[in-house]
């Protein structure tokens, strides 16, 4: 699918979220979501939307309906707009089901994340939050906003979790809460210690988040170190050392609390990508692997999925009890996506790409730190999250989605 051209003024675009269904491959074009027949690869609906879209939750409910966040009108120099339209998107039917704004007072929020959990939409920036009902849009509750405390934004999938921030901004504390999602009242809390910036929500059952604890990561991915807490009591578990030199994951916790990868968390897990080195070729070859922590010990386990000379190995998500990952190729070969066995850790492959030049050009940009890859019933989704005046005007040809299948 070709990158959208971008207006005249503007530099850039978000078309940041992507989704998929049984049937439905769904991307964020420029002020549109898309939806493609998987089968056949040929446009299904679109729903045209006033403005692009900022932010997009990856959680989807039972029924294939997820949530964004949108600008009311295109932007330009002189009015860049604000993100402070919430919808509801029927995956399954191409439909705006509902679209709402909250207040500060007499301002509308400009909304820095959303996401869904629980059948509550829930979105917050530093100047307030609200969240909504999925079913009718209504709204049941904001967060309570003062001078010392906020929230600056909410993990969702199968709990609602919000990360609050409290004190002044040289004694910050951050309150990991799980959330009633009908009424925002706090089940269980923990406070991490004071001086911790940011916090990203890396899995809200079992409760898992990442911060840069004294900014020691030092590799702008945003963690040192992962916390493991107990959602009935709001106890720390463990809390995992995870060095940037080592480890691979990066969260962007400032805005965006749920936008992590390079790991998964399931099987009481946390699964992360080490950093590439240097691999059994020499000083010309680089390799990385998958390994696991216990998430009651803190520990690693043991276990270790190679990527195979010169491949990059980096987990998208969990299959039941396996891990899918997505293999980066080298430049002669086509990327993998495997199967890792949660008990073996022996991999299966379930897809690779051609190795032409054309195809890996296009696979090769799409990096996973940095793009949005959807992997189910043998069909990869590749996407960028932004539309850049650069990429219009390249003489390359590029690309927002490069798709792949089995079939």
């Amino acid at each position: 699918m070709p990158a959208p051209k971008v207006p005249k003024d503007s530099s850039s675009i978000s078309t940041s979220g992507s989704w998929l269904t049984d049937t439905v491959y769904a991307k964020s074009g420029i002020a549109e979501i898309v939806g493609y027949d998987r089968a056949k690869g040929t446009e299904k609906w679109t729903i045209d939307l006033p403005g692009p879209v900022c932010e997009a939750t990856g959680h989807v409910t039972e029924d294939n309906k997820t949530a964004i966040t949108f600008k009311p009108a295109m932007p330009t120099e002189e009015n860049p707009q604000s993100c402070t339209q919430v919808a509801l998107i029927d995956l399954d039917a191409g439909k705006e089901v509902w679209t709402e704004t909250a207040k500060t007072g007499t301002m509308p929020i400009s909304f820095n994340n959303v996401t869904i959990g629980g059948g509550t939409v829930a979105a917050a920036s530093t100047s307030g939050g609200a969240a909504w009902e999925v079913a009718t849009g209504k709204q049941l509750w904001a967060p309570k906003t003062s001078d010392s405390c906020y929230d600056a934004g909410y993990g969702g999938g199968e709990k609602l979790v919000a990360v609050r921030k409290c004190g002044s901004y040289d004694q910050r504390q951050l309150h990991i809460q799980n959330i009633d999602p009908k009424t925002g009242k706090v089940i269980t809390e923990y406070k991490m210690d004071e001086g911790i910036e940011y916090a990203a929500v890396v899995s809200s059952d079992p409760l898992v988040v990442a911060a840069d604890v004294g900014d020691t990561a030092g590799d702008g991915s945003g963690i040192s170190d992962f916390f493991s807490i107990d959602n009935k009591t709001g106890k720390l578990r463990a809390r995992i050392s995870a060095p940037g030199d080592d480890f691979a994951a990066r969260c962007d916790a400032i805005y965006k609390l749920e936008k992590c990868s390079g790991l998964a968390v399931g099987n009481d897990r946390l699964y992360i990508a080490t950093e590439e080195h240097e691999g059994s070729g020499g000083a010309l070859s680089e390799s990385n692997e998958i390994v696991a922590f216990d998430l009651g010990t803190g520990k690693q386990t043991g276990q270790r999925a190679d990527s195979g000379e010169d491949y990059t190995i980096v987990p998208l998500r969990m299959d039941g009890g396996n891990v899918i990952a997505y293999k980066r190729p080298p430049y002669d070969k086509g990327g993998q996506i495997v199967s890792i066995d949660g008990g073996t850790f022996k991999q299966t492959t379930l897809l690779e790409n051609p190795a032409t030049e054309t195809v890996r050009d296009v696979e090769m940009r799409m990096s996973p730190e940095y793009s949005e890859i959807l992997f189910s019933d043998g069909g990869l989704y590749m996407s960028d999250v932004f539309a850049s005046d650069f990429t219009s005007a390249s003489d390359d040809k590029e690309y927002l989605v490069i798709a792949f299948g089995t079939s």
